[in-house]
C-alpha cells in the first residue's frame, strides 16, 4: 500500500489528441503551460501541438520513450523530490496505455508521490465505440507479436475469448495479423480496421475477418491503425466434417504453423481433442 509524501512534486498523466487539435482540453493547455517538467514521448511532436495550441511552454522539456524511460524515471522520481510537477504526454492518447507512463507511475506512487491525470482522448475506446461491435465487455490486446509464429501462438491463446478484443497493429504488419486472425479465429469473424481516427482521412472498414484480410493483402494501409475483433460466438461450435478439419490443418500449415502448431490450434478452435484431429490427419495419409 502506497502513501504518498508530504513534498508538493506530483505527476499529471495528459491525454493528447489523436489527431484533431479540436480535442485537445483548456486542461491539456493549463498543464502544458503551467509544469515544471514535461516527459514527452517526441519532444518534436510535443513541440508542433503547443505551437498549434499557442501554448507557451515554461517548464523543462525531456524526452520519454520506451528506448529510454529505464534511465529517464529516476531522473522524473528526483524532480518529484524536489517538488516538481511532471507531466507525462504521447504522441496521442493516454499515457500508459500501449505507450510510455506505466514506469513512471509505478516508480512514483513506490515512492509516495500522487499520480492524477488531466483525460483525453483514447484510441482504444474511439475505435470500439466505431466499430459496431459490443463495446460492452472488452479486452485491450495492445500490440500483437511481431513475428508470424509468436503472433500465431498469441492468437490461439485468444480465440475462445468471448469479450471484443482491441489491438493496435503497425501499417506494414496489418495484413499478415489479419491473415493470422482469419486463420485462427476463422474467417467469418466480425471486425473493424480503424484508421487515421480523427484525422483528416480517417476510415473505418468493417467487415469479417477474410473480407478484411484480402483488403489488406491488396495494398498495404497507411497510418496508425486500432483493430477491433469479435468476440468468439457463445456456445458450443459446430463441428466441421473431417475433410474441412483436414483443410483447416493444411491451411495453417501453409501459413507457416508447423504441423503439431495447426493441429493444436485446429483442436482448440473447434473444441476437439489434440488426438482425434491427429488420428484425422494422418489417417489420410
Amino acid at each position: 500500500m502506497s502513501r504518498e509524501t508530504s513534498g508538493s512534486g506530483r505527476v499529471i498523466l495528459v491525454g493528447a489528441p489523436l489527431g484533431n487539435i479540436g480535442d485537445a482540453s483548456a486542461r491539456l493547455r493549463e498543464v502544458l503551460a503551467t509544469a515544471d517538467v514535461i516527459a514527452a514521448e517526441d519532444t518534436r511532436r510535443l513541440s508542433r501541438l503547443t505551437k498549434d495550441l499557442d501554448v507557451a511552454v515554461r517548464g523543462r522539456v525531456v524526452s520519454y520513450f520506451e528506448g529510454n524511460d529505464d534511465r529517464r524515471t529516476p531522473e522524473l522520481v528526483a524532480a518529484l523530490a524536489d517538488g516538481a510537477t511532471v507531466a507525462v504526454i504521447t504522441d496521442g492518447g493516454m499515457p500508459s496505455v500501449s505507450d510510455p507512463g506505466y514506469r513512471l507511475v509505478k516508480a512514483a506512487l513506490d515512492a509516495g508521490y500522487p499520480v492524477t491525470a488531466a483525460p483525453g482522448p483514447s484510441a482504444v475506446t474511439t475505435a470500439l465505440a466505431l466499430s459496431g461491435l459490443p463495446s460492452d465487455r472488452f479486452v485491450f490486446e495492445g500490440f500483437l507479436p511481431r513475428t508470424g509464429s509468436n503472433r500465431r501462438s498469441r492468437l490461439r491463446e485468444l480465440a475462445a475469448e468471448p469479450r471484443t478484443l482491441v489491438f493496435f497493429e503497425a501499417p506494414h504488419r496489418i495484413a499478415g495479423a489479419l491473415a493470422d486472425l482469419a486463420a485462427t479465429f476463422g474467417g467469418d469473424r466480425p471486425a473493424a480496421v480503424c484508421r487515421e481516427l480523427t484525422k483528416t482521412y480517417e476510415e473505418i472498414r468493417r467487415g469479417d475477418l477474410a473480407e478484411l484480410a484480402g483488403w489488406a493483402a491488396d495494398g498495404e494501409p497507411r497510418g496508425e491503425i486500432t483493430l477491433v475483433v469479435g468476440g468468439a460466438p457463445a456456445g458450443p461450435v459446430e463441428r466441421p466434417a473431417d475433410d474441412e478439419l483436414r483443410a483447416a490443418v493444411a491451411g495453417r500449415e501453409a501459413a507457416g504453423d508447423s504441423r503439431r502448431d495447426a493441429i493444436q490450434a485446429v483442436a482448440d478452435q473447434y473444441g476437439l481433442k489434440k488426438r482425434d484431429v491427429y488420428a484425422l490427419v494422418h489417417q489420410a495419409q
